[in-house]
């Protein structure tokens, strides 16, 4: 009797932990502090969500668009897999889109998931219908008293170009010295971000490496295998940094273990010459 009882505490701690490891949304808070950052945009919140995955949060998304809301954002970023192939439910995903566009002007790129249900136009169009800024292997400026900078945003490789092309393609009419903000999916080609004069790039598509061992860190991740070494958190080379969300929701492994479902906060500091 007594082991049937510590078995069925065993399953029952084994359910809240898993629920807990899937469900429990944590803010991850960093900040950027470069001289290309100008002043007119010193103390800039951008929020970064990533790989939905059509996970949900509460009725409506509430949860997500309410923790999304508390850390007071000036721009959002989604960096890609806001559905998940293998149960596509746009509409799902739409109810959390819906939500972040009442509180910052929302910047989005693909990720490999949205390509591989070769309905991409449906996902523009709805995306852009809710007034989403989709960056296509593209650029825009901001700007603040006199003063700007740019978000670049690229699309998956998986659509048939490689990084650097489309780097070189949405790049082509930034002025070099203009600092570069950069959204796309995959991490495991930071080397090529480098390359490319990016400022500050904004990934996912790890999931933090699905389960994380404490102090050594990720288990696995597409694109990059066993041990991954990009996964979460701030990277650097040379003069670029990237962050790595660890996302959201989940696709083909169901489970998160040691690795709480991300929002990121990056904010801008103007470093004084």
């Amino acid at each position: 009797m007594k082991k049937l009882l510590y078995v069925g505490f065993f399953l029952v701690f084994i359910v809240i932990f898993l629920y807990v490891n899937n469900h429990w949304l944590v803010v991850s808070e960093h900040v950027f502090e470069s001289e290309k950052v100008p002043e007119s945009f010193d103390g800039l919140r951008i929020v970064q969500v990533s790989d939905l995955h059509d996970a949900l949060f509460g009725d409506n998304q509430e949860r997500l668009i309410a923790k999304v809301r508390a850390t007071q954002p000036d721009i959002i970023f989604i960096t890609g897999d806001v559905i998940d192939s293998n149960r596509f439910d746009l509409e799902q995903s739409l109810q959390a889109v819906r939500g972040l566009v009442e509180l910052a002007d929302v910047y989005y790129v693909l990720g490999n998931h949205e390509v591989a249900t070769n309905k991409i136009s449906e996902i523009y169009e709805a995306l852009s219908s809710v007034g989403v800024h989709v960056m296509a292997n593209e650029s825009t400026v901001l700007e603040r008293n006199g003063e700007r900078l740019a978000i670049v945003g690229i699309e998956d490789p998986l659509m048939g170009r490689s990084t650097e092309e489309m780097l070189e393609i949405a790049t082509t009419y930034v002025p070099q010295e203009m600092l570069k903000l950069l959204l796309a999916h995959r991490p495991e080609v930071f080397n090529v971000y480098v390359a490319s004069g990016i400022d500050l790039a904004f990934t996912g598509h790890a999931h933090g490496g699905q389960i994380r061992i404490p102090g050594l860190g990720g288990l696995v991740a597409p694109g990059q295998g066993m041990l991954p070494k990009y996964t979460a958190g701030i990277y650097e080379g040379q003069e670029t940094k990237m962050v790595v969300s660890r996302g959201l929701g989940n696709s083909t492994v169901p489970y998160r273990v040691f690795n709480l479902p991300e929002i990121v906060v990056m904010e801008l500091k103007t470093k004084k010459r």
